[in-house]
């Protein structure tokens, strides 16, 4: 069984080496037959298929796949997987999927107000007459937009950052949309200020600088609440998380 292991070690390293990838599955039944029959395997049973790791048939393909990688989370394995599933599809298919990301990057903007994307100069938000001006929620980014909107709790308006103040990273405050938001808070109309930032050290550094910056103004500022998720154990809660939940505790309304 010992010699069993060692020569499959070395077969693996021998098919790694030549650019095969042998699923556990594959090893496991190898081993399973060189150590129960009489007679030796030269080989493990077929695997997947090998990876490219020499020239492509195609220099289109090659920068097809280049380009995929340029995408987050993207190797070249599944670039090369994302690119040969689109040479099987018809060709109004890709064509559409092009022009889909053509149209993406050419005209989708920011809202001149909230700086939210969308596809004219005011965002659909900004231009809803329902909703609530005398409420901003400001956020980092546009995803939290979307995550706040999806929980259906939230009738105001919102305010996208861009950023967060980082100056570990260099980011000062002059390098988010701070200025606009100030500009929004004099106009008059804006009567609670919601601070929805990341509960990290830089959100509470923004939190804390466009606090101080909108003190002179007649403002309710607060921040969203902070605690035990629902459904976690306090066991399973960390001590910053815990203390939080004890000190913005809230009423009980029965």
């Amino acid at each position: 069984m010992r010699f069993c292991r060692i020569l499959f070690v070395l077969l693996s390293e021998q098919r790694r080496q030549n650019g095969f990838f042998c699923p556990v599955s594959c090893s496991a039944r190898f081993l399973f037959h060189c150590c129960s029959s009489s007679k030796p395997r030269s080989s493990p049973p077929n695997c997947s298929e090998p990876l490219i790791t020499g020239p492509y048939p195609s220099r289109l393909l090659e920068k097809a796949v280049q380009e995929l990688t340029r995408l987050p989370g993207v190797g070249r394995k599944t670039a090369l997987r994302y690119a040969l599933y689109l040479l099987r599809q018809s060709p109004e298919v890709v064509h559409s999927f092009a022009q889909s990301l053509t149209d993406l990057r050419d005209h989708v903007s920011h809202c001149k107000i909230c700086h939210n994307l969308s596809d004219h100069d005011i965002c659909d938000i900004c231009a809803a007459n329902n909703r609530d001006r005398t409420q901003v929620c400001v956020v980092e980014n546009v995803h939290s937009v979307m995550c706040i909107e999806q929980t259906g709790q939230y009738n105001g308006l919102y305010h996208v950052l861009g950023g967060i103040i980082s100056p570990m990273d260099g980011i000062g405050p002059s390098d988010i949309e701070l200025a606009s938001l100030i500009s929004r808070a004099e106009e008059g109309e804006i009567k609670e200020v919601i601070l929805a930032l990341s509960p990290t050290m830089e959100g509470d550094t923004t939190n804390f600088y466009i606090s101080r910056r909108l003190a002179h103004l007649d403002l309710k500022i607060s921040v969203i609440a902070r605690g035990v998720s629902v459904g976690d154990g306090l066991e399973y809660t960390d001590e910053v998380t815990l203390g939080r939940s004890i000190l913005g505790r809230t009423p009980l309304q029965s």
